[in-house]
């Protein structure tokens, strides 16, 4: 064989070995899952978690503003000593899904935090009914999921119920966020990931 005909076969080789990095190279950043699942180039651009039997995908996380219209939407319902934030303290939501596809009626995570690589812990500020777009930990019927199809939280912005949260300044600082949910009928049961700021 000449030293050409030997040069085609390593420098296609090269090519695709080059190619084959790129393509594992692609996908979000920002949606590392530690635990569970992931959904990849799909366009959902959003972890999935398995957490038990039910799976919580996180559409979006950000920071809230108050003055803004829309933000100060997702701020309501909360009562006084809830809606101050103190010196160095700032709105911070989460946006989930939760997907039932068992047969039975499940609980969805009353224990969901976030926490930066400092070590800070959050836990969600619950506000009151009136919030249309709040998360609140309950029952998900069977092949069913939250938020319910054709809900205010479904249909507008995010399409996931918030999980609303009072951050210090500085843990943006200390990124990433990492949100973690525990299963509530089987506390030993967790999935986390990190969350875009």
């Amino acid at each position: 064989m000449t030293a050409r005909k030997r040069k085609l076969p390593l420098a296609l080789l090269a090519l695709l070995l080059f190619a084959a990095l790129g393509v594992s190279a692609c996908g979000d950043s920002h949606t590392r899952v530690s635990t569970g699942t992931y959904a990849g180039e799909s366009g959902a651009n959003a972890p999935y978690l398995d957490v038990g039997p039910l799976i919580y995908e996180v559409q979006l996380s950000r920071q809230l503003n108050p003055a803004n219209e829309e933000d100060a939407s997702y701020l309501q319902g909360l009562g006084s000593a809830q809606a101050k934030l103190e010196a160095g303290q700032e709105w911070f939501a989460v946006f989930v899904q939760v997907y039932n596809n068992t047969d039975r009626e499940l609980q969805a995570s009353d224990s969901i935090t976030i926490s930066d690589t400092q070590g800070n812990v959050y836990s969600p500020i619950v506000p009151s009914q009136s919030n249309e777009f709040a998360y609140r930990a309950g029952g998900v019927p069977p092949k069913s999921q939250i938020p319910v199809p054709g809900t205010t939280a479904d249909r507008v912005g995010s399409q996931g119920e918030m999980l609303l949260f009072k951050i210090q300044v500085v843990s943006l600082d200390n990124r990433p966020l990492e949100l973690r949910v525990l299963d509530p009928e089987e506390p030993s049961r967790s999935a986390s990931a990190e969350l875009d700021v």
